[in-house]
């Protein structure tokens, strides 16, 4: 991929999300660790110093793709829960739908999971007040929406909404990182096929989780 000198917003802004979808190519290729501001300038085609010209950092970069994630997720989990939640059920069988609904939705988009995982330790690191502040509003934003989203379907939630919203996606993050094992832990398990005991599947053990935390936030009868 190459380019001209981009002279107008409207160039600048094709730029930026070029530098966007390229670097979302390679998280569908590797993990959030292995993407570096050198390997995403050589394969955007531009040098070093022009890749910082529209992200300040590599951690700047995926922040921006981590609230692109978040927002697609949210719209098509909101079409996911009124396909497979009937608000008609008693409240324990609809935090059981939704709780399956949300767990699955998640496991299935392993890139936004090691986003979550990367967002407190790497990503709001090495980044400027502007551009955290930044991400953090658009996170409100999301938070407010997911929000939402559940209270339609489990209305006595009620505040505990946003707080199992939070939860959510900090158990996201947390369990892609055990069911998603590096080369030698792999061999290991080959190895010694007891060790895989403690492999993680993140589709069974985010439902459980889920679950849980649903459970434990829903008021008592």
């Amino acid at each position: 991929m190459t380019f001209k000198r981009a002279r107008t917003e409207e160039q600048r802004e094709i730029r930026r999300q070029a530098i966007l979808d390229m670097a979302s190519a390679m998280l569908d290729e590797m993990p959030v660790a292995a993407v570096t501001l050198n390997e995403l300038s050589r394969r955007v085609g531009l040098a070093k110093p022009n890749v910082l010209r529209y992200f300040e950092s590599r951690e700047a970069v995926l922040l921006e793709l981590l609230d692109r994630f978040l927002r697609e997720w949210l719209t098509e989990l909101a079409g996911e829960l009124a396909a497979d939640v009937d608000e008609d059920l008693p409240m324990a069988e609809r935090a059981a739908a939704v709780a399956g609904v949300v767990s699955r939705s998640l496991s299935g988009r392993m890139v936004l999971c090691d986003l979550f995982g990367a967002q407190g330790s790497v990503l709001e690191h090495n980044v400027s007040v502007a551009v955290v502040a930044r991400y953090k509003r658009a996170s409100l934003d999301r938070l407010a929406t997911m929000t939402a989203l559940l209270r339609t379907y489990l209305p006595e939630l009620g505040e505990n909404a946003t707080l199992f919203s939070l939860q959510t996606m900090v158990m996201a993050g947390a369990l892609s990182a055990y069911s998603t094992p590096p080369p030698s832990l792999r061999a290991a398990y080959e190895a010694e096929p007891d060790l895989a005991r403690l492999h993680l599947e993140l589709n069974d053990y985010l439902k459980v989780a889920v679950t849980s935390t649903l459970l434990g936030v829903l008021p008592r009868r």
